[in-house]
């Protein structure tokens, strides 16, 4: 079974490596919308998978450090592409959430990233 949380975070961010004359190389911002999602099994006794409060609790340290924040200054974020954004957060928190199954990055309602690790 899977359970995943949201996230919304806001943040500006350019593409460094993109030419000058692409829209994304200049400064702007999105309002991301991240989903953590975890596998694991139903506990009979619980009834869930892991308690939401778990996910929020692991979550709360990135989301202090990306929310409101331009993105480019934060250390392994600076070409922060939706894609590396989402590995970025995998890889914070994979040893906090046992059972982590993907990382959703979508930074417009129509364009996103899910990441399942390597």
């Amino acid at each position: 079974m899977q359970v995943f949380k949201e996230f919304q975070i806001e943040a500006a961010h350019l593409l460094p490596n993109l030419p000058d004359t692409h829209k994304c190389r200049r400064l702007h911002g999105h309002s991301f919308l991240i989903l953590v999602t975890v596998e694991g099994q139903l506990d009979p006794q619980l009834g869930w998978v892991i308690d939401f409060a778990d996910i929020s609790l692991a979550f709360r340290p990135l989301f202090e450090k990306l929310d409101h924040h331009y993105l480019n200054e934060i250390e392994g974020l600076e070409n922060p592409t939706s894609e590396n954004l989402a590995h970025w957060i995998w890889e914070r928190l994979v040893t906090a959430l046992p059972g982590l199954a993907s990382v959703q990055v979508k930074e417009t309602c129509t364009a996103g990233c899910i990441y399942r690790g390597v």
